[in-house]
């Protein structure tokens, strides 16, 4: 029986017992589950931080496809490029803010995002190229990166005024930065953490808050720093806020600080394939996030994808034909001549974007 972390489960690891959440009020997975990509992801999605297995083989995932196409491509190394120096850049300008208390100055901050999204021919491609950079150290720098692109996407999808999109942007930038006074040692710890350290950790928001409050930027930016962690049926953190008690901006946010850790690499794989992240927000998350927020984002996730070749779980490739809006993450696919619809057989799932 071994103790890891989920950062340390690969498919075909079996539960050694039942995994609740932090509340112990609910069962997530029953002892003698054989994980997959789709119940790792159920685990992170819960924060659970480790588990107990009885089997540590290592089962070895096939990754290579779209993402190892995208980065053969021109727009996709000058993406890169920026995405890496202005990691270098976002990393020290954010460490003097905190050491010294200097104004933060936003636009810095977000000229480099609206750059590099306007360097994507489409949607699409942005999306692949952002799951294509999941390997990177400073994973808090990154992530921040990534959360700020997907909250300005996503703000365009919602027909947000420019106005509100930059402080949307602004928002997902910045909402993280409480991070950055946990010491790295815990936030990336291999082991388990103590009960300690886990509550440091959940201190984050609050941190982050403290060191925005003061600053002259826009209170949604404040707010969705502090609630970013909240959810609309009262699960979150740190106050337990419901519905429209959490800021507008904080529950969009939400949504893309969740879809970035849900689709980001694991040690075995490349980033977890966009389906298996829709699958599990249609499966558990219409309650906790903003309602008109979340389905747009996820039928907008969806239709990018929409005449990709993918591989279903049984090994079998084909190209999505039709997307069922009542089950986005199980659209039916042309398998040469078979069509799977996925809304109806339930053991298919797609696996890989091709």
């Amino acid at each position: 029986m071994l103790r890891l972390r989920i950062a340390e489960l690969t498919p075909g690891m079996k539960l050694a017992e039942n995994v609740y959440s932090f509340d112990h009020n609910q069962l997530i997975m029953s002892k003698g589950t054989v994980l997959d990509d789709a119940s790792i992801t159920k685990l992170a999605f819960y924060s659970i931080i480790y588990v107990l297995i009885d089997d540590s083989k290592v089962i070895s995932v096939d990754s290579e496809s779209y993402a190892a196409r995208m980065r053969q491509t021109p727009t996709f190394k000058k993406f890169k490029t920026d995405f890496e120096d202005f990691t270098g850049d976002f990393k020290k300008n954010i460490k003097e803010t905190i050491s010294s208390g200097k104004p933060i100055e936003t636009k810095p901050l977000i000229d480099p995002i609206y750059a590099m999204i306007s360097g994507g021919s489409n949607l699409q491609e942005v999306f692949g190229m952002i799951h294509s950079l999941r390997s990177y150290d400073d994973a808090t720098y990154v992530h921040c990166i990534n959360v700020a692109m997907i909250c300005n996407i996503l703000g365009q999808w919602l027909k947000m005024s420019p106005d509100e999109i930059i402080i949307l942007t602004e928002a997902g930038i910045l909402h993280d930065i409480g991070k950055m006074e946990i010491p790295e040692d815990i936030l990336n710890k291999p082991n388990k953490l103590t009960d300690e350290e886990y509550q440091l950790i959940q201190t984050h928001p609050q941190r982050g808050y403290e060191i925005l409050k003061n600053q002259q930027i826009n209170e949604h930016v404040k707010l969705a720093c502090l609630q970013h962690h909240e959810r609309c049926d009262g699960t979150g953190y740190p106050s337990n806020l419901r519905g429209e008690q959490i800021d507008k901006f904080a529950r969009i946010v939400a949504i893309a600080d969740v879809y970035d850790a849900m689709t980001s690499a694991r040690v075995y794989r490349e980033a977890l394939c966009p389906f298996v992240a829709i699958q599990m927000f249609e499966d558990e998350g219409l309650q906790k996030y903003d309602v008109e927020a979340i389905m747009t984002f996820l039928k907008n996730i969806v239709e990018t994808y929409r005449q990709n070749r993918v591989r279903l779980n049984n090994g079998e490739e084909g190209e999505i034909i039709y997307i069922d809006p009542l089950h986005l993450a199980r659209p039916t696919i042309q398998c040469g001549d078979t069509y799977h619809d996925l809304s109806k057989e339930k053991t298919l799932y797609i696996e890989a974007i091709l």
